[in-house]
């Protein structure tokens, strides 16, 4: 039975990494051929719907932390025009602490256009903007000092160099919770170069989809990247599998978690940072990695359900209430099965 436990103060945490504005494009039914949307060149497409919403790795997980009760920071950058403004107005909006945000002068934001199909799989047409400045000269490094937990999201390949800042900083501060979902440059770059190497080592959550865990551990299996990736010294894994669910591991035992059943799939931009969030959630408010699995699904499920990253993320009351119903059973695999 998972059961939600109530935290003894309210725990504060800092989102590390990205935040972008994204303008999601409803689509009807488009051409495609293995896979690929086609679209031909001079072509008119209708759209059925223009929506535009808050999204990047950063603002996703401190809004989703927020929202889940606990005290909730953000550290990146935006830019000081339009789409900048409205980023840091949501994340105030949803009382996320902006003082070490940084503004970046006469540049674009991080700015992204979703065409969202009907089956609601989507494609991302993405510019970065001012998200690679986020680099060790702009760094917070200060906002670290006191936090109960860092939630590390995507970085820009440039922004990598803050990585030796991070690692510095959780060695002061020992207690320190690091929960870490590697970016594209940083899976490629695999767990033993020296930066990923040591993160593993302070990492409490990692956070990775099948194809990442693969490519990062050089494994061939889900298994064998749990085996790697927990001896590296991340204390608890999550691989997400798309509709085979989650299996994680605590180096001890393996859990496989089922996604929510009867879920009508609208977009599913966020669900991983939605996962991560509530994921996170669990571990600091005391639960086990099985709780964590389940509240991580439910969250993802909610926002899955809703155009956007963030529409559908739940709050502490709604995500209590959806574990007291038992609405997911975890199966747990001995150690000896990896």
């Amino acid at each position: 039975m998972a059961t939600a436990k109530t935290s003894t103060h309210r725990q504060r945490t800092l989102s590390i990494g990205g935040a972008t504005y994204d303008v999601f494009l409803t689509m009807g039914e488009l051409r495609t051929h293995e896979n690929n949307i086609q679209l031909g060149i001079g072509e008119k497409v209708q759209v059925k719907r223009v929506i535009e919403t808050c999204g990047g790795g950063a603002s996703n997980t401190s809004v989703g932390l927020s929202r889940l009760g606990l005290s909730a920071s953000f550290c990146g950058i935006v830019g000081s025009d339009q789409w900048g403004e409205k980023l840091l107005e949501n994340l105030k909006k949803e009382n996320v602490n902006v003082s070490s945000a940084t503004i970046v002068e006469h540049e674009t934001s991080s700015f992204s256009i979703v065409l969202s199909l009907p089956n609601g799989e989507r494609t991302i047409l993405y510019a970065p903007g001012v998200n690679e400045h986020l680099h060790d000269t702009t760094f917070d490094l200060g906002a670290m000092k006191g936090i109960d937990a860092v939630y590390l999201n995507h970085l820009c390949e440039t922004s990598c160099m803050i990585q030796d800042d991070i690692i510095e900083a959780l060695t002061k501060e020992s207690s320190t919770v690091l929960a870490w979902n590697p970016g594209g440059s940083e899976i490629a770059a695999g767990m033993h170069a020296e930066d990923a190497a040591a993160l593993l080592k302070s990492t409490t959550l990692l956070l990775l989809n099948k194809e990442e865990a693969l490519l990062f551990s050089q494994s061939k299996t889900i298994e064998e990247a749990l085996k790697k990736l927990t001896s590296a010294g991340a204390k608890n894994v999550c691989i997400t599998d798309g509709k085979n669910g989650t299996i994680a591991s605590d180096s001890k035992k393996t859990y496989r978690c089922p996604i929510l059943k009867n879920i009508r799939v609208v977009d599913t931009t966020g669900a991983g940072d939605a996962f991560g969030t509530a994921a996170l959630w669990a571990l600091l408010t005391g639960e086990t990695l099985q709780t964590a699995l389940i509240s991580g699904t439910l969250n993802a499920a909610s926002v899955v359900a809703s155009i956007g990253a963030q529409a559908g993320l739940l709050t502490e009351t709604n995500i209590r209430e959806q574990l007291s119903r038992n609405l997911i059973s975890v199966e747990t695999i001995s150690s000896q099965h990896l």
